[in-house]
């Protein structure tokens, strides 16, 4: 599946400091730099520099906004375990997810299952239209779908 930098360059190095950065931006990622540093006890410029250094690091690997898909009339979430058939390559099946609408992330997983999609989609049967095109694509031999119920986001453990 897409690589996601899941893993740091081993050089990384991560104080306290950072580590109290990383708080602050992981639940506010617009923050300015002159109120980031004033809760670390830095300077802004100092601040703006070890943001620079863990993005290129790669343990930032990205800023963005969290956009809520119920806004734009996709008011069911949904994760879709499928099981590729054994001629099926990843990268394959990645082309695939992608363009399906409907498809907002893939990650290859082990276990029973090949892949673990999370979808959105306006309603059961858009829900439906999803799961058989991934079947109708001749690359799958098993899906199983749940619909999420809710859905938050933890701060990751430091």
């Amino acid at each position: 599946m897409r690589d996601s930098g899941a893993v740091a360059k081993e050089s990384a190095v991560i104080d306290q400091i950072d580590r109290s950065i990383l708080s602050v931006l992981e639940r506010d990622a617009r923050v300015s730099f002159k109120d980031l540093a004033e809760r670390v006890g830095l300077s802004a410029n100092a601040v703006a520099e070890r943001v620079r250094k863990l993005h290129e690091q790669g343990v930032i690997r990205a800023f963005g906004a969290d956009v809520n898909p119920a806004a734009f009339g996709f008011a069911l979430q949904a994760l879709i375990e499928v099981k590729l058939e054994a001629s099926t390559t990843a990268a394959r099946f990645e082309m695939v997810a992608a363009a399906t609408p409907g498809v907002v992330r893939a990650l290859a997983t082990t276990g029973n299952y090949d892949c673990l999609l999370e979808v959105i989609a306006r309603d059961q049967l858009d829900l439906q239209r999803i799961i058989e095109a991934l079947r109708m694509s001749g690359l799958t031999r098993d899906t199983y779908s749940r619909v999420i119920a809710s859905d938050r986001h933890f701060p990751l453990p430091r």
